[in-house]
């Protein structure tokens, strides 16, 4: 299972944040999944904008900590136990989500379902730790950190409305991200 470190339980993640505009109910084709979700607390937070969400993860702990979560604020996103890393499968839905959101997660073999779960004119935020990482603290195992220029290549040729790679503060991190749209064809 790929490592992950904290995540924030208080809100939803800056990237996200600065990027909420794309996750309006009306613009959206389908429901956002919180993929790895932990907590759920990206998913949640949607989900009290009225966006429809799925959070997705392995932990049942972690799902029913988000659950809980969700019925504190009044929400209900669908909850689905998945292992995201099950060989040989394809865990997503093609052709299922308006959006996509991965923070802290990388298991490599999953990009292809991504981009295939995404509708056209999907919406993803993925955010990550690069090799860099492992001078900060976990994760170290580079089966778990992104290569300089990996993540952005993964979807080249998706409209990119952000993408940053390098070192973040407080706390001190190494992280890629990309915002992205899949094409229209």
């Amino acid at each position: 299972m790929g490592e992950r470190s904290c995540r924030n339980k208080e809100g939803p993640d800056g990237l996200l944040l600065q990027h909420l505009a794309l996750f309006e109910p009306e613009h959206l084709r389908g429901p956002v999944l919180d993929l790895a979700c932990g907590n759920g607390h990206n998913g949640i937070f949607l989900a009290t904008l009225g966006v429809e969400v799925v959070l997705a993860d392995i932990s049942k702990n972690a799902l029913a900590e988000a659950a809980a979560a969700a019925r504190d604020k009044g929400v209900s996103p669908a909850i689905r136990q998945v292992d995201l890393e099950e060989e040989r499968a394809n865990p997503l839905p093609q052709d299922a989500f308006g959006g996509v959101l991965v923070f802290r997660y990388l298991h490599r073999p999953l990009i292809p379902c991504i981009r295939k779960a995404l509708v056209q004119g999907g919406v993803l935020i993925y955010e990550t730790f690069t090799v860099d990482q492992a001078r900060f603290g976990r994760p170290k195992n580079p089966d778990h950190l992104l290569k300089p220029g990996e993540l952005p290549g993964w979807f080249k040729g998706w409209r990119v409305l952000h993408c940053f790679e390098g070192i973040k503060e407080d706390p001190d991190r190494a992280i890629a991200q990309v915002v992205c749209l899949k094409p229209q064809e």
